[in-house]
């Protein structure tokens, strides 16, 4: 399994309503984008929304098959708003 889908897969299980949208930047299979759309995000801050998306990838962070990580986090009315 590719690290963009063990990103995706652990996301979407962690997160059971979300949305992920996961690109490699650089091409080397360790700095990702990662859009990240989600209720759970509703009523908390951006540091919150984070931290939840970072807990549940620690394993994989820890590991350091993630080398980079940028994150976009919306609730589900932000991404509306956004397309």
């Amino acid at each position: 399994m590719s690290v963009a889908t063990e990103i995706k897969t652990t996301l979407e299980s962690a997160l059971p309503d979300a949305t992920v949208i996961v690109e490699d930047l650089t091409g080397g299979g360790d700095h990702f984008q990662a859009v990240v759309v989600s209720s759970i995000f509703e009523g908390k801050g951006l540091v919150e929304q984070h931290q939840l998306v970072y807990g549940a990838l620690s394993e994989a962070l820890e590991a350091d098959r993630i080398h980079a990580l940028a994150l976009k986090t919306y609730t589900p009315q932000e991404w509306d708003r956004r397309q």
